[in-house]
């Protein structure tokens, strides 16, 4: 059995990713700190930015609001979403994030059980903002 040691990871050494929309910041994740049932993250939400509309076939989504006011919606339905409140999104429920404030929105978000494969971990339902195609529902986009 291998065993890793304990490893901080600050959100300065993380690549910004906006494919989906916002700025995803995959910080604990199997490559990163060796973790084996799932990786965690912070999303970074400008106003008036979102997160595209998405699903996780194999992962339930645990998010946690630090600071901002965004809009969540779960197949189709819109809620609230704001600091110090949490929020799990169970495997296969379509989502999508919106800032809807005036200031940058800080979510830190956990998925696992890791997909058995990173590429079979997300599946885009739709384009965002920056013109990315939404990938066919059948095809999975890969994690991170």
């Amino acid at each position: 059995m291998t065993t890793h040691r304990p490893r901080i990871v600050d959100l300065s050494e993380t690549q910004p990713n906006r494919r989906r929309g916002g700025d995803l910041r995959a910080m604990l994740t199997p490559s990163a700190v060796g973790s084996t049932s799932g990786f965690m993250g912070m999303a970074l939400v400008q106003p008036g930015e979102r997160i595209g509309e998405h699903y996780h076939p194999y992962s339930e989504e645990f998010v946690y609001v630090v600071q901002g006011d965004l809009e969540v919606d779960l197949d189709g339905e819109t809620l609230p979403l704001r600091p110090d409140q949490g929020l799990m999104i169970p495997p296969y429920m379509r989502h999508r994030f919106r800032n809807v404030g005036s200031t940058e929105a800080r979510m830190v978000f956990h998925l696992g059980p890791l997909a058995p494969r990173p590429e079979l971990g997300h599946v885009d339902t739709e384009g965002t903002e920056e013109g990315t195609p939404a990938a066919p529902p059948e095809r999975a986009e890969p994690v991170s």
